[in-house]
């Protein structure tokens, strides 16, 4: 069984939350979780960049120089691509559907396999919900010093049904370096795999709970 801290908002630990082995029994093989991160980096992409063809660029008709007499190679128009401001060869072109879909139980494995690792290797930890009047630095600072992560990179997990609870715990954390706010239903694999420690609200714990047990959507 492992054993995961408990603290309050002031960095004071206050308990613990005990996890079944059984629950962290999760297998993944290593080329699924690099096919969906990859996935999820493809995905992420705009696809906007767009330059013009041969066919599309707007000069005159006329041709370069003469066909023969000057000891060049022939030429037709200006606008090929070994003149300036002619066309480009191969660019790259805005594309309609570039999508690359990702099996939804390789999905539901990876983001298990993740999570599992993070609480084996006690890199979770349990906060119990406090409300925030206001947004403020300087105290969700004081916290993550406490717990001795201040340096790492950090995501909090919180519950959606608590969304405007947390509303001014997101604004606290916004100007802390290598610290993100997430809540459950929007955890992903990149989210898990890039993160060194995650934070859970203790609101959120059965939701990451649900997550272990029965996978995500």
């Amino acid at each position: 069984m492992t054993v995961l801290k408990k603290y309050d908002f002031s960095g004071k630990e206050i308990g613990s939350v005990p996890v079944e082995d059984s629950i962290l029994d999760v297998q993944a093989d290593p080329q699924m979780i690099k096919d969906y991160l990859v996935a999820i980096r493809k995905n992420a992409r705009q696809w906007s960049a767009n330059t013009k063809e041969r066919n599309e660029i707007r000069c005159t008709g006329k041709k370069p120089h003469r066909q023969k007499g000057t000891g060049s190679a022939r030429q037709g128009s200006f606008a090929a691509p070994q003149y300036r401001g002619g066309g480009v060869v191969f660019g790259p072109k805005p594309k309609q559907d570039q999508h690359v879909r990702i099996n939804k139980k390789e999905r539901r494995a990876v983001i298990r396999y993740l999570l599992a690792e993070k609480i084996k290797n006690n890199r979770l930890l349990v906060v119990q919900d406090e409300k925030f009047e206001e947004p403020k630095t300087k105290k969700a600072a004081l916290f993550f010093a406490k717990t001795e992560i201040a340096s790492k990179r950090v995501m909090l997990l919180a519950s959606i049904c608590e969304k405007k609870e947390h509303l001014n715990l997101q604004k606290s954390m916004r100007n802390l370096p290598k610290k993100s706010f997430t809540y459950v239903p929007s955890l992903n694999g990149y989210h898990l795999a890039l993160c060194e420690d995650i934070v859970v609200m203790e609101s959120a714990w059965n939701e990451v709970m649900a997550i272990l047990g029965k996978g995500s959507e």
